[in-house]
């Protein structure tokens, strides 16, 4: 595979440029398919990925009993980096917001121990989500935060109790001023083991819409609210569609230096039309693929962003991580201590104990996945792909191979992905895109 890891003591800028992509919704994932289990599909959209020039994708929920090493192998190879949150819809597959106690049990989190012994075989898996919008209102924000705390205590116990991959988690949370702040704080903080705070915080956001700026967007109180956090931030879903079609001008703001000392890139939602309306393509019946008035604006918006430049580059400096560019990595760290009390959100439980330590050593009943060497008839999708007035675009959608890079001097094009050593540095995997993209750094 082209996304190999080397260990390296410096830091470069790092932004995500991708789309959340869950064909189908919440009924796109059962005990026969999901969104990383058809090759075929995989390349029909992994060549449309390259295409919109993104490096990273977000998938909401998979089923970790089928295969995955064909599409995963495919995504390396197109250069290309998974987001996965570790939840599903299906029964005992996620947290009760409301009543979180009666979810947090043996069954969900073998689950999620199923879903991050397999992924984290996968280098190209950039993070986990160990929660989306779980809290989003009154009732929850009073008895889900901890459960939250606890699901990502409990993954990254896991992946250290059992030698992985040290691939990062953290949250995606609702952009609800009554609870984003707060729980963000919450969740970046620990009293015994720094594996109880997140690795990086997701911001899902939809305030920017039409013609707006910076300013009456609201996103420079986005900036101004976390320009102190600690982890790494990033926008895990954006593009308001009130107005239509979308002009998605936030793509400037977002990779421009107004926002970079802070935020790294962000996810649009989403790649696949579902009933809400926020699709880029649309699919038929027999799977082929219609390109919408979206796909085209996005991708003229992503084809114009240039590596932003720091205004601060030492202002990233702590913590885990750096967003700063070839600086040298923080040896030591200072505590975050917890408070007791949050605004708006009810943390006076204390973490629940953990209720899978009886299944922490075994992966009994998961499937062993890695790479795997491709044919090429798997780069070549079987679907049609149309532009938005029904002409054929591509009969036989191909997936390019990214070649690798040697020229350490340019990191435009190249990748990076989080080290697998307990040395908290980064890792660079020096591959080039064939498309023009600037990354994102996220070091633990």
């Amino acid at each position: 595979m082209l996304i190999t890891p080397l260990l390296t003591s410096s830091f470069l800028q790092f932004f995500i440029k991708g789309v959340d992509y869950q064909p189908g919704g919440s009924s796109g994932v059962s005990s026969e398919n999901d969104p990383l289990s058809d090759i075929e599909k995989c390349s029909r959209d992994i060549y449309l990925f390259q295409n919109l020039g993104i490096n990273t994708i977000r998938v909401y929920s998979i089923n970790p009993d089928l295969d995955h090493d064909k599409c995963m192998s495919l995504l390396a190879e197109a250069g290309m980096y998974l987001v996965l949150d570790v939840n599903s819809p299906m029964e005992h597959q996620h947290l009760n917001r409301y009543e979180p106690w009666s979810t947090y049990n043996e069954q969900y989190m073998s689950h999620v121990f199923k879903v991050v012994t397999q992924f984290s075989a996968y280098n190209n898996t950039l993070a986990f989500f160990a929660g989306n919008e779980v809290v989003n209102d009154r009732v929850s924000a009073k008895v889900s935060p901890v459960y939250i705390k606890a699901v990502i205590r409990d993954m990254k116990d896991f992946m250290r109790r059992n030698s992985m991959r040290k691939v990062p988690v953290g949250y995606s949370a609702a952009d609800d001023l009554d609870y984003r702040i707060s729980l963000a704080q919450y969740l970046a903080c620990y009293d015994t083991s720094t594996d109880d705070q997140v690795d990086f915080y997701g911001v899902n956001t939809y305030q920017w819409c039409g013609q707006q700026t910076f300013y009456s967007s609201g996103y420079d109180t986005l900036v101004r609210d976390y320009i102190r956090y600690p982890k790494p931030i990033f926008f895990s879903e954006y593009g308001c569609n009130k107005i239509l079609p979308r002009l998605f001008q936030e793509v400037a703001s977002i990779y421009s230096a107004k926002m970079a000392d802070v935020f790294s890139g962000g996810l649009v939602y989403e790649f696949a039309q579902e009933p809400n309306n926020y699709g880029l393509v649309d699919y038929d019946e027999d799977g082929n693929v219609r390109l919408l008035p979206d796909y085209y604006t996005f991708k003229k918006r992503l084809a114009k962003v240039r590596d932003p430049m720091l205004n601060k580059p030492d202002s990233r400096m702590k913590g885990f991580g750096s967003f700063g560019s070839k600086r040298t990595a923080p040896t030591t760290q200072k505590p975050r201590i917890c408070l007791q009390q949050y605004e708006n959100i009810d943390v006076s439980r204390g973490l629940p104990r953990p209720v899978a330590r009886g299944i922490q050593r075994s992966n009994k009943g998961t499937k062993r996945a890695g790479f795997v060497a491709l044919s090429k008839t798997d780069y070549v999708s079987k679907y049609k792909i149309f532009n938005v007035d029904g002409l054929l675009l591509d009969a036989n959608p191909t997936v390019a191979i990214a070649q690798e890079n040697d020229d350490d001097s340019d990191p435009v094009g190249r990748h990076y992905i989080w080290s697998s050593k307990a040395t908290n540095i980064a890792t660079p995997a020096i591959i080039a895109m064939a498309t023009c993209i600037v990354v994102m750094l996220l070091t633990r």
